[in-house]
């Protein structure tokens, strides 16, 4: 019993990374990556449950990102003005710049 639910399981995986290669690297949309699994002998159910898991996932990884970006911009962007603030000479524009530009990029991108 424990081989056959491996099988399954592995079966399951492999429909998962499939339409993940799909979508990811040949930039496949929703549609078009469903179409494909239904070609493959997928039934209409279960690709929809495959695309709309994988969309999912996909834009819980691009969040996750977009919140890194804003916070490593922030950082970058307050330790540039900070270090100009001590007046040590020198002036961060590189970090401000840096910081303020990384921060607005993962405002965009969480807003996608």
């Amino acid at each position: 019993m424990e081989n056959q639910n491996d099988n399954q399981q592995n079966v399951v995986n492999q429909i998962y990374e499939y339409a993940a290669s799909l979508m990811v690297n040949e930039k496949k949309n929703a549609f078009e990556t469903k179409k494909t699994l239904i070609e493959q002998g997928l039934d209409e159910e279960s690709a929809s449950t495959v695309v709309n898991n994988l969309e999912q996932q996909i834009k819980d990884a691009k969040k996750e990102g977009a919140n890194k970006d804003m916070l490593y911009g922030a950082l970058w962007c307050i330790g540039g003005i900070v270090a100009t603030a001590a007046d040590i000479g020198f002036i961060f524009w590189g970090a401000i710049v840096f910081g303020g530009i990384q921060f607005f990029k993962g405002v965009a991108n969480s807003s996608n």
